[in-house]
């Protein structure tokens, strides 16, 4: 067996690119989701017996969920804004996956992306935890690379 096949990814940063520039880096991500509907016809058999047949319908793409410590930088909020004024950017892009060492090791790509929520963490003066963004972006298409 090719060693391709037992190879584990510890992943420990993930980047956002955006139309091939990278925006941000991140230390988590979820959603890197495919999802086959399942469509199920109820038939006749040729013994005349009811058959259940399974077929793939529509394929969906899960939003995408990056979050990292909070930033100074306001690109993420900027091309929310223009969400909210109606003027929707619509990108491709890609999360990019990087070892400890940084080196790449995965790369999923999306298409027809924008922001749909964009959220802090509670700011609470009692505590010293890192105050965390999370970004959430919906898209149309998602291949790994």
């Amino acid at each position: 067996m090719s060693a391709l096949f037992d190879t584990e990814f510890l992943g420990s940063q993930f980047a956002l690119e955006l139309d091939g520039v990278e925006l941000a880096r991140f230390t988590g991500c979820s959603g890197l989701t495919i999802t086959a509907e399942v469509v199920t016809t109820n038939t006749i058999g040729p013994d005349g017996r009811p058959v259940i047949q399974k077929r793939p319908g529509r394929i969906t793409y899960e939003d995408i969920v990056l979050k990292r410590g909070f930033s100074a930088s306001n690109t993420i909020l900027d091309w929310l804004q223009k969400v909210a004024d109606g003027t929707v950017e619509r990108k491709t892009g890609s999360i990019v996956i990087y070892d400890p060492a940084g080196v790449e090791l995965d790369r999923w790509n999306f298409e027809n992306a924008w922001p749909s929520k964009w959220s802090a963490s509670d700011l609470d003066a009692g505590t010293d935890d890192i105050m965390i963004e999370e970004l959430t972006i919906t898209h149309e298409f998602l291949k790994r690379a």
